[in-house]
């Protein structure tokens, strides 16, 4: 059979296609649900929430992960004022953010009070110093994880750990984040890989992924400024290689993306949300 030279040259460019589109996902789409956390708008929440919330919305994002649940209630509204508020600004909030003093007094009504508002997640967000001293503090941690997320199980909902970089420090000869991967039940503790401070930390979200497949339903966008300090910056407009790392999701398990900036350098915290939606827009799973 004689192959013509064009048949000979498409057939010689499919061959050295395929081995990279094996690795793309071809079929791959915007986000459909792009999230934010809410801490991002501490300040303005704390004077206007119903203004706040609708802005975001307006912004198109479409859920809201929570922060600072204290007295039986979100942002001082009760579970059923602030999902009704969710509901009327079209807004639904699958995650929300507790500490360490919420798992330790009264866990079984925060976790009564996440359901009522909808959330499938609830996260551990942050050790105080205190708490995080030796790595026989965080062994201690993993019962205190484990014995949370059974009290969520029960409900339906999944608890789980968000990182910072203190996390990743070498402490006693061994590195907490793993000692917390390893003793905790990866039924009843998921993470949520916070990528800016895991990168500031030197780690690689994408190989953390594939040593731990499907223990990352949530993942924080939070992008690394361009700049000697590395401070934070809109996503998108950073050091981050955000589409390498979203294209492990299936690897990773990320169910949900939630945009955060800590602090914003310049402009305003809804400038800063509004640039980053719209570069998660571009990004593809």
């Amino acid at each position: 059979m004689i192959i013509s030279r064009k048949d000979f040259l498409r057939t010689s460019a499919l061959a050295l296609t395929l081995p990279y589109l094996s690795q793309v996902d071809v079929f791959a789409k915007p986000i459909k649900k792009i999230g934010l956390q809410l801490y991002t708008l501490r300040n303005e929440l704390g004077k206007d929430v119903e203004g706040t919330l609708k802005k975001v919305a307006d912004i198109g994002y479409r859920e809201v992960e929570t922060f600072g649940y204290a007295g039986g209630k979100f942002f001082g509204k009760t579970p059923a004022e602030f999902k009704t508020l969710l509901t009327s600004l079209n807004l639904t909030s699958p995650s929300g953010h507790y500490m360490p003093n919420n798992l330790k007094k009264d866990w079984n009504v925060a976790v009564e009070h996440a359901a009522g508002i909808g959330q499938k997640y609830m996260m551990c967000a942050f050790l105080f110093p205190q708490d995080r001293k030796t790595i026989d503090d965080y062994k201690t941690l993993c019962d205190t994880l484990n014995t949370a997320g059974e009290v969520c199980q029960k409900a339906g909902i999944q608890f789980g750990y968000h990182n910072h970089d203190f996390e990743f420090e070498t402490l006693d000869g061994q590195v907490p984040y793993q000692v917390m991967l390893s003793g905790t039940d990866p039924k009843l503790v998921k993470m949520e890989l916070d990528l800016y401070w895991a990168i500031r930390a030197g780690q690689d979200p994408v190989e953390l992924f594939r040593k731990n497949p499907g223990r990352f339903p949530l993942v924080h966008l939070k992008d690394i400024a361009k700049t000697e300090k590395r401070e934070f910056a809109e996503v998108g407009t950073g050091s981050v290689d955000f589409q390498r790392i979203l294209d492990a999701h299936k690897t990773a398990g990320i169910q949900h993306y939630f945009v955060e900036q800590d602090a914003v350098v310049k402009g305003s915290p809804l400038e800063a949300i509004a640039i980053s939606y719209q570069n998660v827009q571009k990004l593809r799973v």
